[in-house]
């Protein structure tokens, strides 16, 4: 057997091993295969289904051929042994195999051309076997280190990350998308919102009137809800994660052709898990929150509430109240979601009670720019839709105009900028009922009995509309979203109204 034929078929003492000693997932016979098949037709390069990069090699010297073809290529040049000869004139490794002339070796049977794109495919799936392997490794040598420095929650979370990139071969990177896919897509998406008959191409909010505005929850995208404490952030968020998780289990149970709901992640670093599931089961079974709270409840309310909780067992909403978590920490427990689950959309409540990595932590504005980055990388990386909630400043309070705009956003640093949609939610009736005046008595007034109807019937008007300002939207118009309020249940819903100009709104 000659050094080229050693090379071919390894012996045992030929190929790296693990930590005991065991022999790395390796097939030089199908890398050398491959590349054979790429120098004698270059055009097998072009039509490669799996991303196949130098890395993915084990052997080193068919790493660094595969590199130097690579490059040829992209000088639009043809890559052949002839070609590539004179950048391996003084490489010791080939050297060792009888110099340039192994590179026609290569191509000597043509083998490879037989099936290309599956020795890419196994080359590439050997190559991540090993990147696990590093993984494991490197966690074993981690967890070892008891150093006063380490902290074994970060190497947890190290470990997660890692092996997020190897299940998802993030390594790898994205190839560019022709004009055609992108636009197949984009027709795919249009095909949707017209098949729905309500204009949603993306993931339900299960509020009629909001769907209708921003076609649903896109993929990738970064959506900032943001008012003032009491206008109801909370509970509008919740609806729209247990609205989305609804319409994916019944898409599971009925059927169908469009699925427009999905698993929810709902990451509460202000309410439990607890408080956040009575909510939802005041919100289905129509009780009043304090009502469920205190046990003040008729037996016909608790049959409600059993029926309801029957109903919700199996809904696909997955609610972490783990309290300061930092923005890594969140990133990958929603990986390990997806991994598990395969969520379609994250809700972070909310924003500012997040943490950065701590490199920020001498400049508030600086952190939270980090944390929105984050969240919206955490959108584009796991492909679902981000719904963040943010605080207002107080400088709404200030102003005759209580409705918030784009620079009241707190600690605003890059949420405006990173975010696809900005919705402020508002409702008039919390500002009234701050000024409501004293119920008249049989000794006040005929001026304190207008004033007092006068505000009731402004109350009456007033009570129980909301209206959800989207102040930006990169896919869309901007404008004002009207919805109904029902603060005993905390329960958004839309009006039954098809033309929306009796509230005022476009």
């Amino acid at each position: 057997m000659d050094d080229t034929e050693t090379l071919l078929f390894p012996s045992d003492d030929t190929q790296d091993a693990d930590g005991a000693g065991r022999k790395l997932p390796s097939n030089l016979e199908a890398e050398a295969a491959f590349l054979g098949a790429v120098l004698i037709d270059n055009r097998v390069i072009e039509e490669l289904r799996t991303p196949i990069r130098p890395h993915h090699f084990f052997e080193p010297l068919h790493e660094r051929i595969y590199e130097k073809i690579l490059k040829t290529v992209d000088l639009n040049r043809t890559a052949s042994p002839v070609t590539l000869r004179p950048q391996f004139e003084g490489d010791p490794a080939l050297a060792e195999l009888g110099g340039p002339s192994y590179l026609a070796k290569l191509t000597a049977n043509g083998a490879g051309l037989l099936a290309p794109y599956e020795l890419a495919q196994q080359i590439y799936d050997l190559a991540l076997l090993r990147e696990l392997v590093s993984v494991g490794r490197g966690l074993v040598e981690g967890a070892l280190d008891t150093s006063d420095d380490v902290q074994p929650m970060d190497r947890i979370a190290e470990a997660e990350a890692d092996l997020f990139k190897v299940a998802e071969g993030a390594e790898t990177g994205n190839e560019a998308a022709s004009f055609r896919d992108a636009a197949l897509t984009a027709i795919k998406l249009a095909e949707a919102a017209m098949n729905s008959g309500g204009g949603l191409s993306g993931k339900t909010t299960g509020l009629e009137s909001l769907n209708r505005k921003v076609s649903g929850l896109h993929d990738s995208d970064l959506i900032i809800l943001a008012g003032r404490p009491g206008m109801g952030k909370t509970a509008l968020a919740t609806n729209i994660a247990f609205n989305c998780a609804e319409a994916h289990l019944n898409w599971q149970q009925d059927g169908g052709e469009i699925n427009s709901g999905a698993p929810a992640a709902f990451f509460s670093l202000e309410m439990s898990a607890d408080q956040l599931a009575t909510r939802i089961l005041a919100e289905q079974a129509e009780i009043s929150s304090e009502a469920l709270r205190s046990g003040k409840m008729t037996r016909g309310d608790f049959q409600k509430l059993s029926f309801a909780s029957q109903r919700l067992a199996e809904l696909p909403l997955f609610i972490d109240d783990t309290p300061a978590l930092t923005i890594a920490a969140l990133r990958n427990r929603a990986r390990r979601l997806k991994r598990r689950h395969d969520i379609g959309l994250i809700v972070v409540d909310y924003l500012q009670l997040l943490q950065g990595s701590g490199r920020a932590n001498d400049n508030r504005v600086n952190e939270i720019s980090e944390i929105s980055r984050g969240l919206k990388t955490l959108a584009k990386e796991l492909g679902v839709p981000v719904l963040a909630l943010s605080q207002l400043s107080r400088a709404v309070e200030q102003r005759e105009d209580k409705r918030p705009m784009l620079s009241d956003l707190r600690e605003s640093g890059s949420i405006e900028q990173d975010a696809d949609m900005v919705w402020f939610v508002y409702r008039d009736d919390y500002y009234l009922e701050a000024t409501r005046p004293d119920f008249p008595t049989e000794t006040s007034s005929p001026e304190a009995v207008e004033k007092y109807r006068a505000w009731e019937e402004k109350y009456e008007e007033l009570k129980n509309k909301a209206s959800v300002n989207v102040a930006k939207q990169r896919h869309g118009s901007t404008g004002n979203v009207p919805l109904l309020f029902q603060s005993e249940y905390t329960k958004f819903t839309s009006p039954n109204l098809k033309d929306y100009s009796d509230w005022g709104f476009d």
